[in-house]
């Protein structure tokens, strides 16, 4: 009898919890994917946002970037913003709870430490990567995430590129036995997945420049390549050789060789995408004759699961005319070769190939190809194969190409659907953000020695 009441009860706090409306909270918004976020609307979401940030430049674009979402011209949307502008914005938000959702984007370094804060005043937590960009944070992202699931919240890691049509398509065919074959253990010099994300430090989003803070250039604050964009390279790989599966970071990962090299950016670029006329005092004094040695690149080689995987992660400060943040992404089956390619070639939009490891497989790989892709289809119409010499390249209409930014919609459609029922998170999601930052935190430490 008391079990059936547990459960009884259980029910009726997920129901009373999925009737809620949901109240943002956005949290110091140092970074500009927390304004992403609200790019869009949500059902279910109080128009109503609440900001607690100290006061400063990382504020006001935070606000410039909403505004703009509401006063564009088509589909505007319609956020009312109540600002907490102090020193202590943080202790007063956890004093306050104005809402039960807590957006957290930017600083890293301290970032673990609010997202606990968080979990334990039961507040659920959609916050941007990194998490962790040190290894020493480890065991707070154990502690987050078992006090999360202990409490019925949901601490959720904003992992855009799985939305991306290319990457989906990717994985789909590197499950087909019939188009890649088996997908083999590789070696380090050529790995069964390789990787390569290449980001700008100056780019425009939303329409508009978008200006870095100068904290933006201290890795000791928002951490290195390998801890910061590599968490999404690590992310897709699990994700995509052993989709829906748990993977055990105790021992199923082995972290093989790591390194990282600077990007050099001189004053005038730091002031052009800061903003700024003159350099903080902390920044200059880091500068050697007019240059900045930023680590801003890193690559890492470990086997998952026995496979071997290479991922690289670059930034350079400005992308070529007409091009933006690129990915390119191989992974190596007895049978074929899938990649998504990113270039002058591709007109810097990602494509992606399935090229034939052997002259006499082509016709049948070519056959697997579009009979899997017109399976696909039937979900995603428009979908074909195009024959290009050695290799085929999958068609896919424009209608599916989403970009970047519409992905962090995407990434908090889901985010939603899970807190209606926070018993819905796969167990595989905690398990595989754990393997992501023991590999990106370790990798960062053996790269600087």
């Amino acid at each position: 009898m008391r079990r059936g009441l547990l459960v009884l009860a259980l029910g009726l706090t997920v129901n009373a919890r999925a009737a809620e409306p949901v109240r943002l909270v956005t949290l110091d918004p140092g970074h500009f994917h927390a304004a992403l976020i609200q790019k869009e609307m949500y059902p279910g979401v109080d128009p109503t946002v609440q900001v607690y940030a100290p006061v400063g430049s990382d504020l006001l674009l935070h606000l410039a970037r909403v505004t703009a979402f509401n006063e564009r011209a088509e589909r505007p949307t319609s956020w009312r913003l109540e600002v907490h502008a102090g020193p202590d914005f943080k202790e007063r938000m956890l004093r306050e709870r104005p809402g039960n959702v807590v957006v957290i984007s930017g600083r890293n370094r301290g970032k673990i430490d609010r997202i606990l804060a968080c979990i334990e005043a039961g507040l659920s937590v959609l916050a941007d990567k990194p998490w962790v960009i040190q290894a020493a944070d480890f065991p707070k992202l154990e502690r987050v995430l078992a006090l999360a699931a202990e409490k019925q919240l949901v601490a959720y890691d904003v992992m855009t590129e799985r939305s991306e049509i290319t990457t989906i398509l990717q994985r789909e065919l590197v499950r087909d036995p019939q188009v890649a074959g088996a997908i083999g253990p590789g070696s380090e010099a050529e790995p069964a997945l390789e990787m390569e994300s290449v980001h700008n430090i100056l780019k425009v989003v939303a329409g508009a420049p978008n200006l870095r803070p100068a904290w933006f250039f201290d890795t000791e604050e928002q951490g290195e390549a390998l801890a910061d964009v590599g968490t999404h390279l690590v992310d897709l790989a699990a994700w995509m050789l052993f989709p829906e599966q748990a993977i055990d970071y105790r021992s199923e990962l082995k972290l093989a060789s790591a390194r990282r090299w600077p990007t050099s950016l001189t004053g005038e670029e730091l002031r052009r995408v800061t903003g700024l006329k003159q350099l903080p005092e902390e920044l200059a004094a880091r500068m050697r004759e007019d240059r900045l040695a930023y680590y801003a690149n890193g690559e890492a080689a470990y086997t998952l699961r026995g496979l071997h995987v290479r991922v690289k992660a670059l930034w350079n400060y400005e992308a070529p005319a007409g091009a933006g943040d690129t990915h390119r992404a191989v992974v190596r089956g007895s049978r074929a070769r899938v990649e998504i390619l990113q270039g002058v070639e591709q007109k810097w939009q990602p494509e992606l190939y399935v090229a034939a490891n052997r002259p006499a497989d082509a016709a049948a790989v070519e056959t697997a190809l579009e009979r899997r892709v017109a399976e696909l289809a039937v979900a995603r119409p428009g979908l074909a194969v195009a024959s290009e010499g050695a290799r085929l390249r999958v068609v896919i209409p424009e209608r599916y190409r989403v970009g970047h930014e519409a992905h962090f919609a995407q990434v908090t459609e889901r985010f939603l659907g899970y807190l209606k029922d926070p018993a819905s998170l796969p167990a595989w999601e905690n398990a595989n953000m754990l393997a992501k930052y023991r590999i990106t935190t370790e990798a960062t430490e053996i790269s600087r020695r």
